[in-house]
C-alpha cells in the first residue's frame, strides 16, 4: 500500500488528533458529566428573568377635542355672539395639553372663555401642578363634587378705569388637569359682570369640560 506524501500527512495530522481528542472529551472516558437541571428559585425569589415593573398606569391618556369640551349651548349663554365652534389654540404638544377659546363684543358687553386639558405622567406630577396653580390664584375655594378636586378664584382689575372680572376654575382628577377662565366686561358702563355671574359660568363650563373628558376615554 502507497504511503500519502509526507507533505499531505503532515497537514492531516492535526484533524486526526482533534478529531481523536473530541471523541474523547464529548463521549469518551474524559467526557465532562452532565450539566444538571437548574431549578427554579425559592418561593419568594428573584428570578433574574422576571419581567421589569411596569410603567404606571395613567388613567387619562387621551385628550378631548378642546372645542367640544363645552356644549354649544354653554358658549351661546357665556360668551353671545361667539362662534360656537371656537379656535383651538396651537400646541407645542397636543399629546400633552390642548386648548380652546371663545370670545365675542356683541353691544358694549365682551366676554371670553377658554378651557385646557393637560395630562400628566402620573396621578403625582398632575397633583403638584395643581397644588402650585392653587398657591398662585390665592383667595379662591374649594368645589365640591368635581374631579378628585376643583378650585374655583374670581379676581377684579382695573385698566383706565375699565374693569374686567375673571374666573379660573382649575380640577384635578387622576393625572389630569381641566382648566377654564371666563372673564367679561361692559365697555359702556365700565364696570364689570358680576362675581357670581362669572363663578358659576367658570364653573359650568368646567363640569361639562370634566365629563368630555371622561367621555374620550
Amino acid at each position: 500500500m502507497r504511503s500519502l506524501p509526507l507533505a499531505l500527512t503532515a497537514r492531516l495530522a492535526p484533524v486526526v488528533v482533534l478529531a481523536t481528542a473530541g471523541w474523547a472529551l464529548s463521549s469518551g472516558p474524559l467526557s465532562a458529566a452532565p450539566a444538571t437541571e437548574k431549578k427554579a428559585a425559592p418561593d419568594g425569589g428573584t428570578s433574574p428573568s422576571a419581567p421589569a415593573a411596569s410603567a404606571a398606569v395613567r388613567t387619562y391618556r387621551d385628550s378631548p377635542a378642546p372645542c367640544e369640551g363645552v356644549t354649544k349651548k354653554t358658549v351661546t349663554s357665556l360668551v353671545p355672539g361667539a362662534k360656537t365652534a371656537g379656535k383651538e389654540i396651537p400646541s407645542t404638544d397636543e399629546s400633552l395639553r390642548r386648548t380652546c377659546s371663545w370670545n365675542a363684543l356683541k353691544g358694549f358687553d365682551y366676554r371670553w372663555l377658554d378651557i385646557s386639558y393637560e395630562l400628566k405622567k402620573s396621578d403625582e406630577s398632575a397633583l403638584a401642578a395643581y397644588k402650585q396653580r392653587t398657591t398662585e390664584k390665592s383667595g379662591g375655594g374649594k368645589v365640591p363634587g368635581l374631579g378628585d378636586e376643583a378650585y374655583s378664584v374670581v379676581n377684579l382689575t382695573t385698566d383706565d378705569k375699565q374693569q374686567t372680572r375673571e374666573g379660573m376654575v382649575i380640577v384635578h382628577a387622576s393625572n389630569a388637569l381641566v382648566v377654564v377662565t371666563y372673564n367679561g366686561s361692559d365697555f359702556e358702563s365700565k364696570k364689570a359682570p358680576s362675581t357670581d355671574e362669572i363663578n358659576k359660568g367658570a364653573i359650568k363650563a368646567a363640569k361639562e369640560g370634566m365629563a368630555a373628558l371622561e367621555a374620550a376615554q
